[in-house]
């Protein structure tokens, strides 16, 4: 094993280890010591990812197994690593992020008493999540995949004593359960046709499998590629919350803060659109798959940001807001710009980590309270976690020279490009969602920290700025949302560089001629040009302008508007229903089935009949016996005959 084979597993191993310590021994070490332990283990793995991250760059790639699991025939069951700049650049993102948290976390949870556990489990979930973005193959893919589903269950019912967080934290569970179902039968499909779970091996047979069909029903044949493409984007509808499979991402805010960012920014969320890029391979053969993926994240962008307007709880608007960006990066993988979306993965993991650690700052100062109707004029009190915040929301919103401007920009102008089925709705949904994008960020940064204070004169006196391990990681994520995206949208997007990490089939590359334009046009002083030009950048202005006449200037309106919107605004209220649908349909028709089964099942026939009919057939028996056994010598020889009589006619019989 070379040595940077060796710095490979350290990448993952390093956070493993600081899990395992602080799980096993945080409650002898201390405090003070289980976070360090934690730290320094995703630290290193920061770094490590560094260093291959310039070893990748000057082209050493790697792919190869680490360990042989279970031989089982022609196929091998193998954990091993595809080193690539792909998988490079989500290592460096999932690290750098989860240090930032882990930081924040001494500050946010210092006076909780599962302070250790918390930090065990956050470093098991970056484990589990560079498992996923490192692996070579199916089966340790579909590892990480399960293992960041189980610990986010963990980390979102941390607060184990609140119904509501064990109810969240279920319903996570149960959804995420519905999209792996589709996923594992995905990998199954591609273990029966291709016979290996090795990407390197199904990508290079995927062409001469794209004419294959398959017959789900008889009678009715299916394109294979389509198939297996739809069965693992139904696993990344769930673990990327893309709707209908979306219930259970804004529960997650049950969560404390710090899980809350790192579920919404780098880790989880972020794995389906990753797997999604990375079976760019298999996806570029079938262009009805590529339409579902493109209309699921259209629906997913526009429907997800109208919720995000009405709320009322700093986390959940966020929360909605991540919704509604990953339907972004969803729309961009079915346009075929894997790039884009990964480059707006990117960034959106920089400011969204932001927004939600700025948020817990402010819910620190508010004694935990996170009703924005009860804060206002904060930023007298917390100019650090105000300037942060204000820089995250020009960052989402899409306003140049901030990160959000250049990623969003290049999913618009690739959607807006393609030719796919599907494609026309996509781009209306993703053009409407910015002006919504801007209304509802805005919205949260007046009615949060500026205006009249709202909040009780105990908790006005006592606000004051967060300690600086809580606003330090809000400072150094503020950075890379400045400049991720001038800085970074060349070589990302135009640039190659992620080669052949990435297929795109020729007919579907909208990316290239973005690329001809950037160039045409001077590069990135063209690029901002010409989206100040356009269309999103005046619909992200109309979304400020309106958010500040609505919450700043006329603070009456917004009352109004949702009592004259009547219907409309309740069906936002209540979510479109999906929960309450959910809950009847699907949680109370289980629980029906599951009476039913009970009823007959279990009372009926295991209880009625076989134990206690058992018992009742035992009682009749013994007291027929006993009539019997009457001590009378007439009795007993009345049943000698019967019995003669019995025999002799049985025998006679034979």
């Amino acid at each position: 094993m070379t040595d940077m084979q060796k710095l490979y597993l350290l990448v993952p191993l390093a956070p493993l280890f600081g899990a395992v310590i602080v799980g096993l021994f945080g409650h002898w070490i201390g405090r003070r010591p289980s976070h360090w332990v934690a730290i320094i283990g995703v630290a290193v793995s920061f770094a490590a990812s560094v260093t291959i991250f310039k070893d990748v760059l000057a082209g050493n790639t790697f792919n190869g197994s680490v360990y042989t699991w279970l031989t089982s025939g022609d196929t091998r069951f193998e954990v091993g690593f595809l080193i690539d700049r792909l998988s490079v650049l989500m290592m460096l993102v999932v690290t750098f992020v989860s240090l930032m948290v882990h930081i924040y976390t001494i500050g946010y949870m210092r006076d909780d008493p599962g302070y250790q556990r918390f930090f065990s489990y956050i470093s098991l979930f970056t484990f589990s999540m560079l498992m996923l973005v490192m692996s070579n193959n199916y089966l340790q893919l579909f590892f990480g995949w399960e293992a960041v589903g189980l610990v986010s269950y963990l980390l979102i019912g941390f607060w184990h004593t609140r119904p509501s967080a064990i109810y969240a934290n279920l319903k996570a569970f149960l959804v995420n359960r519905v999209g792996d179902f589709g996923f594992l039968l995905g990998i199954g499909l591609v273990l029966w046709q291709f016979g290996t779970l090795d990407y390197a091996a199904v990508f290079a047979r995927a062409p001469e499998m794209a004419s294959q069909t398959i017959q789900l029903f008889p009678g009715h044949a299916w394109s294979l590629m389509s198939v297996i493409c739809i069965l693992l984007f139904v696993g990344a509808m769930g673990k990327s919350a893309q709707f209908p499979l979306h219930v259970w991402l804004p529960d997650s805010m049950e969560g404390p803060t710090p899980i809350s960012a790192l579920i919404h920014a780098a880790t989880m969320v972020t794995a389906g659109i990753f797997m999604v890029a990375r079976m760019s391979p298999l996806f570029e053969l079938s262009d009805t798959a590529l339409s579902v993926v493109m209309v699921i994240g259209g629906i997913t962008t526009l429907f997800m940001a109208f919720l995000a307007v009405v709320q009322t709880d700093i986390k959940r608007v966020i929360a909605y807001s991540t919704l509604s960006q990953l339907g972004y990066m969803t729309v961009a993988l079915g346009a075929s710009a894997y790039a884009a979306g990964i480059f707006h993965l990117m960034t959106h993991a920089f400011f969204k980590a932001l927004l939600f650690l700025a948020a817990g700052s402010v819910i620190i100062a508010m004694h935990h309270e996170q009703d924005m109707r009860k804060m206002g004029g904060l930023y007298k009190y917390m100019p650090i976690t105000y300037l942060t915040s204000l820089i995250g929301g020009l960052a989402l919103s899409g306003i140049p020279p901030f990160a959000g401007f250049f990623s969003k920009d290049a999913i618009i102008e690739a959607v807006g490009m393609s030719h796919l089925p599907g494609s026309g709705f996509a781009y209306f949904a993703t053009v409407s969602a910015v002006f919504l994008t801007a209304l509802y960020t805005f919205r949260m940064l007046f009615l949060t920290f500026h205006g009249k204070p709202r909040m009780d004169e105990h908790t006005r006196q006592h606000l004051r700025e967060s300690p600086w391990v809580v606003w330090l990681p809000l400072v150094l994520l503020a950075i890379p949302s400045v400049f991720a995206g001038w800085r970074f949208i060349q070589p990302l997007l135009f640039g190659d560089y992620f080669g052949s990490a990435i297929v795109v089939s020729p007919q579907h590359d909208a990316l290239i001629e973005m690329g001809q334009e950037f160039a045409a046009h001077g590069g990135l002083s063209g690029f901002i040009a010409h989206g100040v030009a356009a269309l999103p950048f005046w619909l992200a202005l109309a979304g400020i302008g309106t958010a500040w006449f609505l919450y700043m200037k006329r603070t009456d309106l917004p009352a109004k508007i949702a009592e004259r919107s009547g219907v409309v605004y309740t069906i936002l209220l209540r979510k479109y229903g999906f929960d309450e649908f959910n809950d009847w349909f699907f949680a109370g028709g289980a629980r029906r089935i599951g009476g039913f089964l009970w009823r007959i099942g279990d009372v009926t026939i295991i209880d009625g009949f076989f134990v206690n009919g058992t018992a009742r057939v035992i009682g009749w028996g013994s007291r027929l016996i006993r009539r019997l056994q009457s001590g009378l010598i007439y009795h007993y020889a009345f049943t000698m005959i019967i019995g003669a009589l019995v025999m002799v006619t049985w025998f006679v019989r034979s």
